[in-house]
């Protein structure tokens, strides 16, 4: 009798223990692979003529990604240094006949009104000549966007592009996943939120037979949307697991992850399991 009570005192612990851990450890199999993802969008129109990746293709920062018909651009271009260089020389003729006339105004040659005539007129080419670079300088501008660049390393995704498209300024022809902005989304249920903390150590499992990839805690979400709330409150929106009881709402935090071994494959989606590590305890 004395081993079987000591056996069922030593069953309820250990499910009082378990419970424990699973209503107050931080940890959730409820974690989602994030990255940021850069729209591409043009900032000129004109046709697609050369579109150098293909859809998931891995590129660089600075690795071409289309090229726009540049010839509209480079006509503009060319009109812009000729007009510059036209209002280049009407410059330095205005400027010579003003410095002339310092020296026929110190003679007496030529009134005051004269000389602040031409100085005006010398003004007023330095003016034209000024704007004529700033045209020229955009013409310059214009051409180099008809070569669309990729902003980051990453993964060209979204890929629906052909050549002979016509580039809209603002409207995304693909986009580009930023592989150095991996991070996870863990949510987490509100009574572990107590024992979690910034910089806390994560520990992130992937299913499969992946090693696992070290973190640790980037922020916790200040707040998740209200259903009952009919306006915008622009919190992130999490379901609950079930509706037929009341359960602790879970809260997005967000996980650093600080190093991704280079056999490990992770793509935007996946889910993970992520234990957290206090500090105390690390």
């Amino acid at each position: 009798m004395f081993i079987t009570i000591a056996a069922i005192l030593f069953a309820t612990f250990m499910v009082w223990l378990m419970w424990r851990h699973y209503l107050y450890t931080p940890w959730t199999r409820d974690g989602r692979i994030n990255a940021e993802v850069v729209d591409i969008a043009p900032e000129i129109t004109d046709n697609v003529v050369e579109i150098l990746v293909v859809d998931n293709q891995r590129v660089k920062k600075g690795d071409v990604l289309v090229r726009i018909d540049p010839a509209r651009y480079q006509f503009a271009l060319n009109q812009a240094i000729a007009i510059a260089a036209n209002r280049q020389q009407v410059l330095a003729e205005r400027q010579f006949e003003s410095h002339r006339r310092v020296g026929l105004l110190a003679t007496a040659a030529i009134s005051l009104e004269e000389k602040q005539t031409s100085d005006a007129s010398a003004g007023e080419a330095q003016s034209d000549y000024d704007s004529a670079i700033a045209q020229r300088d955009m013409a310059q501008l214009n051409l180099d966007r008809t070569t669309i660049r990729s902003p980051v390393n990453g993964y060209v995704t979204n890929l629906h592009l052909r050549v002979g498209d016509y580039a809209t300024p603002g409207k995304p022809m693909l986009s580009i996943l930023d592989s150095d902005s991996f991070w996870v989304a863990a949510y987490m249920e509100e009574t572990k939120l107590p024992r979690i903390h910034e910089g806390d150590r994560a520990i992130i499992k992937l299913m499969g037979p992946e090693p696992n990839i070290i973190g640790h805690v980037d922020s916790v979400s200040p707040g998740i949307l209200d259903e009952n709330q009919s306006h915008f409150s622009g919190f992130a929106n999490v379901n609950p697991i079930f509706t037929w009881v009341r359960l602790a709402q879970r809260i997005p935090v967000r996980i650093h992850m600080d190093h991704i071994p280079t056999d490990v494959r992770i793509a935007v989606g996946q889910t993970c399991t992520v234990i957290i590590r206090p500090k105390s305890t690390n």
